[in-house]
């Protein structure tokens, strides 16, 4: 169990943060962050600032069918590099996309930045039917 400083088990932030994905909903995705964190998703792309701007990136899930799977999680200090499976069921089609994300956290298990490592090229579209 690798730890933050006020000893918040990180996977366990981790896992409440996939779990929140999963909910699709993006206050309390936002919720998860430190008001001044910064989430850059993918990266290279402009970074987002404050939760304000955080929850508005989060806002394409709010009502949409996605589930969030851990795949693997590597941990040091206060910070976690995992890699994940994000499967959006849509009516006309299923997205999937593995992402790894970085995240730093602070004392109070907020994150203070996320950094997401993909390309349009790792994203999986299903055509049909579901």
């Amino acid at each position: 169990m690798t730890t933050t400083a006020s000893g918040t088990d990180i996977q366990a932030l981790v896992t409440g943060y996939l779990t929140a994905i999963s909910t699709g909903r993006s206050a309390d995705i936002a919720a998860r962050y430190a008001p001044d964190a910064r989430l850059e998703d993918p990266v290279g792309s402009e970074p987002r600032v404050g939760r304000e701007q955080i929850e508005e990136f989060y806002r394409g899930l709010d009502g949409v069918d996605t589930s969030a799977e851990l795949i693997t999680l590597r941990a040091a200090g206060s910070e976690a590099a995992f890699h994940f499976r994000v499967t959006t069921s849509l009516p006309d089609r299923t997205i999937v996309i593995e992402p790894i994300d970085v995240m730093t956290f602070d004392e109070d298990g907020l994150i203070t930045s996320m950094r997401a490592f993909w390309s349009p090229a790792d994203v999986a579209v299903t055509q049909g039917d579901r």
